[in-house]
C-alpha cells in the first residue's frame, strides 16, 4: 500500500495536512495532541498507547468525504491506500510505513458523533455496521514500535 496523506492535529477540530512527519515512540506522530488531549478509555485519563496512530483507508474516506480536502475532517492522521481488514491486518500485524514501524492493535476504531456531524449519519452507519464494521471501514489504531520518518507516497508493507 501506500501513504496517500498525512494529517497533524495539533488541537481539538484542527487540522494540517503535511507532506512528511515523524512518527515517535513516546510521542506517537510529531505536532499531534495525541499524548495531551488523553482518553476517556484509560483509567487515568492518560493518552491510551493503543490508539496512538489511527489509519484510514483513503478509499472508503473518499467514499465518505468525497473530496480529498475533506479527508482530515475524519480525524485519523494517515490515510493509506491499504485493505485494513482484519484479515489483511489482524492485531499484533507489524507494518513499515516510510522508516517507521507500527504495530496493528486490538483496540477498535469507531466512528463517533463527531464523524457522524461531519459526513452524515448514513455515512457513520456504512462505517459502523455490516460489512462496514467487519471490513474495519472506519480504519484501524495503531502503535509505534520502532520510531522513523512518513512522507506522502511512502510504501506500506508487513514487517516479517
Amino acid at each position: 500500500g501506500t501513504v496517500e496523506m498525512i494529517v497533524v492535529r495539533p488541537d481539538v477540530d484542527r487540522r494540517r495536512e503535511v507532506e512528511k512527519a515523524r512518527i515517535d515512540e513516546g510521542q506517537g506522530v510529531v505536532g499531534d495532541n495525541w499524548q495531551e488531549r488523553g482518553s476517556s478509555s484509560t483509567p487515568d485519563g492518560s493518552a491510551n498507547r493503543l490508539a496512538q496512530v489511527t489509519l484510514m483507508n483513503s478509499r472508503v474516506v473518499d467514499a465518505v468525504a468525497g473530496d480529498s480536502s475533506r479527508w482530515p475532517l475524519a480525524g485519523d492522521q494517515l490515510y493509506v491506500d491499504l485493505d485494513l481488514s482484519p484479515e489483511a491486518l489482524p492485531a499484533g500485524t507489524r507494518v513499515r510505513v516510510g522508516s517507521a514501524v507500527l504495530e496493528v492493535s486490538d483496540k477498535p476504531h469507531t466512528g463517533c458523533a463527531k464523524f457522524a456531524s461531519r459526513y452524515g449519519r448514513e455515512a457513520l452507519r456504512f462505517v459502523n455496521t455490516g460489512l462496514g464494521r467487519e471490513k474495519r471501514f472506519r480504519g484501524i489504531n495503531a502503535f509505534v514500535v520502532q520510531s522513523g520518518d512518513v512522507a506522502t507516497g511512502d510504501e506500506i508493507s508487513k514487517v516479517g
